[in-house]
């Protein structure tokens, strides 16, 4: 918001000519935009406001000015983690809009794809079906939880251990942005074989768990307390235990032959 500051003067025309340096060269006897000089009586002028309060729209804006080639290609290279992610690709310049849609595109992947695939199962079992929208409200606590919810909580203890060279944008774009890798993996688990899928969530466990370990573990290392470095054991769990539920719930269908039975590589689920 612009702020204005009232200058009394009891100046005459002479006024004019010894301010005149606040006019526009392009635009003779124009005030300049951001300073307005009034002649007579009191003046008034206007200069750029201070940042936004945190409770305004304007405050966050600048975390989601972003654009799609740049949220793709931060997408990509979490699936090839090769540099140093907040560094290199992220530039330390982290945004909110694209770990939030990410995390919302696996949400959805997870939902419409388990569907497509119980749908198939029960289609070659012969069985009825019917939508689970359950399923929705799983997959909106477990990976918003997990993404958002296990970032913070991880720059808080490191804040409190006193390591501070991670903020909380990145912590969060370094989460958020990490669970790419489960978009297209629940796309391939339409794929009616159990075998496929539990290879699926193994590749994308390891794989997004090593982009998780190879950026987290450098910051723990800065904290004083070498006990810190323990934390990554116990992300590791975490995220090996997240990997699991997304496949169990989401991707465990059998399909069931006409006599009752199980074929070899069937599921543990109708």
């Amino acid at each position: 918001m612009s702020t204005y500051q009232v200058l009394e003067t009891d100046e005459g025309p002479e006024f004019d000519s010894r301010y005149a340096a606040f006019l526009t060269p392009d635009h003779e006897g124009t005030p300049d935009p951001l300073t307005w000089i009034a002649i007579a009586g009191p003046a008034y002028v206007r200069s750029e406001g201070g940042p936004s309060p945190f409770w305004t729209v304007e405050y966050y804006r600048k975390y989601f000015d972003v654009d799609t080639k740049t949220v793709l290609s931060r997408c990509y290279h979490t699936l090839i983690p090769r540099e140093d992610y907040v560094s290199v690709i992220l530039q330390s310049n982290p945004d909110l809009y694209g770990p939030f849609w990410t995390l919302t595109t696996v949400i959805f992947s997870l939902f419409v794809f388990s569907s497509l695939a119980s749908s198939i199962s029960s289609y070659l079992s012969s069985t009825p079906w019917d939508y689970d929208f359950t399923l929705l409200s799983v997959a909106v606590g477990i990976v918003y939880a997990y993404g958002m919810g296990v970032p913070v909580g991880l720059w808080a203890v490191l804040k409190y251990l006193g390591v501070s060279e991670w903020g909380l944008l990145d912590a969060l774009a370094v989460w958020g942005y990490g669970m790419t890798v489960w978009i297209p993996v629940a796309l391939l688990c339409i794929i009616p074989s159990e075998i496929l899928r539990w290879t699926l969530a193994g590749i994308a466990c390891c794989l997004s768990g090593f982009f998780l370990v190879r950026n987290l573990y450098p910051v723990l290392v800065m904290a004083e307390a070498k006990a810190t470095r323990l934390l990554v054991v116990l992300i590791a769990l975490l995220h090996i235990g997240i990997a699991l539920s997304f496949k169990l719930v989401f991707f465990s269908y059998k399909i069931v032959k006409s006599d009752g039975s199980l074929p070899l590589d069937g599921g543990t689920r109708p």
